[in-house]
């Protein structure tokens, strides 16, 4: 199976620039990787907060698995005579997530209520990332294609199967709801990568956490797909690749679809809905509020005057400053929406940089006695 556009359609950049050794899609990656915002995913959650046990998955190791998982079912795909490209895929997998909120579904959950009217989904503010924030608002000008996989990667709906890309071609700066498929079959893998790291990782994570065992997980679970997430990562890929190879759609099975609903509703009852993980969420949502209300509050008093930030006492006021400063023309496009603006800021943040705000803000520092 080939994708529906010609070639240039997929590899135009938003600034024209001549290929190079590494390739198009290669090219993007070493851009992703090299983005401070993907070296912030080491310190943003997964789906266990703050975790300290250095085995359990953050954000960072999540898009790696997502990349590495695509990639194998391409490679699977053809060797059944279809006609993926793995780069393309690897490269969507890192860059899926570059705009989640720190503490993870529960960050994106607040601040979806904060920035009204139209909301947040942290599939579209990955795609702003590396298109309008990144790299001082210079953006990673990747591929049409990788900012497509990106905008369009919603891996959440578990009732969707057997799809196909999108055969209209979209200006993704017109795309702000998760209405749209992607336009590449590599696109739509990563729909499906995205569930199958998730599902089995988040088991296993929740086990060394004590939050289930092994024998909570349902028999048919059990016995179909396995416990842990290797098995269940091997099963689902090689379904997912006998059944598109049959329909020309990528999909699962029936009847792994129907296991597929079965566990993700096991891992949201058990896991994401475990009284532990609530008390966790309300706190990092009412961090998220605080800090929301602070900014607010600041940008309101000084708005982009930059050097009365630096007259500040904490050191994220500063910051903030800082990054109001190198992201001016960007914000001026955009009319200098404050809510906009500060969700910007905070969405950008990792889990410890949050607390160490929320401590700035709420804790004072000790006076200094040994100043002279």
């Amino acid at each position: 199976m080939e994708n529906p556009f010609p070639e240039d359609v997929y590899l135009k950049r938003t600034v024209k620039r001549k290929n190079d050794i590494r390739g198009y899609y290669f090219r993007d990656q070493t851009a992703i990787i090299h983005s401070m915002a993907f070296r912030r995913l080491k310190n943003k959650t997964q789906v266990f907060f703050a975790p300290e046990n250095d085995h359990v998955c953050t954000r960072i190791e999540h898009v790696l698995h997502v990349a590495t998982v695509a990639a194998t079912i391409c490679k699977g795909l053809n060797e059944a005579g279809w006609k993926l490209d793995t780069e393309l895929a690897y490269a969507i997998g890192l860059g899926h997530d570059l705009g989640h909120t720190p503490f993870g579904h529960s960050g994106e959950s607040i601040l979806n209520q904060l920035l009204l009217p139209e909301g947040f989904k942290h599939e579209i503010n990955s795609y702003r990332v590396v298109e309008f924030i990144a790299n001082a608002g210079k953006g990673l000008n990747l591929t049409y294609a990788v900012k497509d996989g990106i905008i369009n990667h919603n891996g959440e709906k578990f009732e969707e199967n057997n799809i196909e890309p999108r055969r209209e071609f979209v200006d993704l700066n017109t795309i702000h709801d998760r209405n749209y498929f992607p336009c590449t079959y590599e696109g739509c893998i990563i729909r499906f990568a995205d569930k199958i790291a998730y599902l089995g990782r988040d088991i296993e994570d929740a086990i060394t956490a004590k939050f289930i065992s092994e024998k909570d997980i349902p028999d048919i679970i059990r016995k179909k797909i396995g416990t842990r997430n290797g098995e269940i990562i091997n099963h689902l890929a090689l379904d997912l690749v006998s059944n598109s190879k049959k329909k020309n759609k990528i999909g699962f099975s029936d009847p792994m679809h129907e296991l597929i609903k079965e566990l993700g509703k096991f891992n949201y009852d058990k896991i994401y809905r475990h009284p532990e993980m609530l008390i966790y969420e309300k706190m990092g949502q009412n961090i998220i509020k605080e800090l929301f209300e602070h900014f607010s509050q600041l940008y309101l008093e000084f708005g982009h005057n930059y050097k009365e930030y630096q007259t500040r006492t904490l050191t994220i006021d500063k910051m903030f400053g800082t990054f109001l400063e190198h992201l001016e023309d960007r914000y001026k496009q955009e009319g200098n929406v404050p809510n906009r603006i500060v969700t910007d800021y905070i969405a950008g943040m990792t889990d410890p940089f949050a607390l160490d705000a929320m401590q700035q803000i709420k804790i004072p520092r000790p006076i200094n006695f040994n100043k002279f």
